[in-house]
């Protein structure tokens, strides 16, 4: 499973659990990862062609 899937999983079930601040920051982490991995994959892949 990709690191960002598991970073918003935890992040969602810590904010329903109340966690609210961890969660939060956990979700957000994990959507920044996202985010980089999409932008190096994308940047990446017009270097190959």
């Amino acid at each position: 499973m990709p690191s960002w899937l598991i970073l918003v999983i935890i992040g969602v079930v810590l904010v329903i659990l109340g966690f609210s601040g961890v969660g939060t920051f956990l979700l957000w982490i994990g959507i920044a990862v996202l985010v980089i991995s999409l932008i190096l994959a994308l940047a990446g892949g017009r270097r190959r062609v």
